[in-house]
């Protein structure tokens, strides 16, 4: 299939619409929904709005983790699947932050997308996004851990070691990189913000990274991110050691944009469900070879429950908050001098 470039996923912004808002007094339960969305039925999600689409072009993205190349590369199989299947052109879009992919979902600009386990909360209440599958075996979805990594080299030994140190989170809104830190350290002895100063590197692969040059002493990343960096030779393993590994986490979810036709979004699921890895994408993504059913409602229910606990839930102000922080490190990004 004919791939197409990211000009014609921005022209396709210009024919997108916002979504209506759902009046109060038509909307009798709402949740955590932004104002653009009812939930009725009480799943979590937005429900279906009575002015649907069926967009004439797929327009796919995946998870900003690492650099956007990498996945866009990773899912070539599937995205070339997609478009036979669905009978429709599919253009991969490479998003630059966990709020860029939320915006473009909720601009209309999105149909489909893989969102971070954490931001996939504000996708489904500040963008309609409604999760309907996984990376995942016939086992089940796949799972990963928040591990806290440290240099070979280093002395530290137990999450305790770190108070004081430079410990590189990731983003506000990641489970793994921040809320199940906030949540689940201070049990183990430490606690961010106050036993030391979060630092925000912004992505998984960049701690991780950063742990390796020395710019931080440990980070808290996700165990499915660095594996995937160490098999594909961007770190080696034997330069870290792990110190902390929590329970496992429901990894990365899949999503359609609420406002799609009923046949759409069901025929979209279908050929999620049906497609199977060739042996590079099963290799890409550590042995998992399908995409399997989910719902917000149940699989997520651990993951809500870290949030709330890390006083980060998933509403308009720390959504706001979030996206206002991902913009001022772009402006700081774009201001650094070039290397020459």
């Amino acid at each position: 299939m004919k791939s197409y470039c990211v000009a014609a996923v921005l022209a396709l912004a210009a024919s997108a619409f916002l979504p209506t808002k759902a009046l109060a007094a038509d909307c009798a339960n709402r949740g955590q929904l932004d104002d653009a969305y009812c939930d009725a039925d009480n799943d979590l999600v937005a429900d279906i709005p009575a002015k649907t689409r069926d967009p004439s072009v797929i327009v796919f993205a995946y998870t900003p983790v690492e650099d956007p190349a990498v996945y866009e590369n990773a899912f070539k199989p599937f995205t070339e699947y997609l478009g036979k299947c669905m009978d429709k052109r599919v253009v991969y879009y490479p998003v630059q932050s966990n709020s860029a992919e939320i915006e473009a979902m909720r601009s209309g600009r999105l149909t489909v997308a893989g969102f971070s386990t954490g931001p996939i909360g504000f996708a489904v209440n500040m963008a309609g996004a409604v999760p309907f599958a996984a990376k995942g075996t016939e086992k089940g979805v796949e799972g990963y851990n928040l591990i806290v990594i440290v240099k070979s080299s280093s002395p530290f030994q137990k999450l305790s070691d770190l108070k004081g140190k430079k410990f590189a989170h990731t983003a506000p809104s990641s489970n793994s990189g921040n809320l199940a830190p906030k949540a689940l350290f201070p049990a183990e002895g430490l606690k961010p913000g106050e036993d030391y100063p979060i630092i925000f590197s912004g992505g998984h692969d960049k701690s991780a990274l950063g742990v390796g040059s020395g710019d931080y002493e440990a980070a808290a990343v996700a165990s499915d991110v660095f594996d995937r960096m160490v098999a594909r030779g961007t770190l080696k393993g034997d330069d870290f050691r792990i110190i902390y590994r929590s329970a496992t986490f429901p990894s990365s979810g899949f999503a359609y944009a609420h406002d799609l036709k009923p046949e759409i979004a069901d025929r979209l699921k279908k050929c999620f469900y049906d497609f199977r890895f060739p042996p590079e994408m099963q290799k890409d993504f550590e042995g998992d070879d399908r995409f399997f059913p989910i719902t917000y409602l149940k699989e997520w229910a651990i993951v809500r429950k870290v949030a709330e606990d890390s006083g980060t839930p998933y509403n308009k102000a720390a959504y706001e908050k979030e996206a206002a922080r991902e913009a001022e490190a772009a402006k700081k990004k774009a201001e650094q001098p070039k290397k020459p």
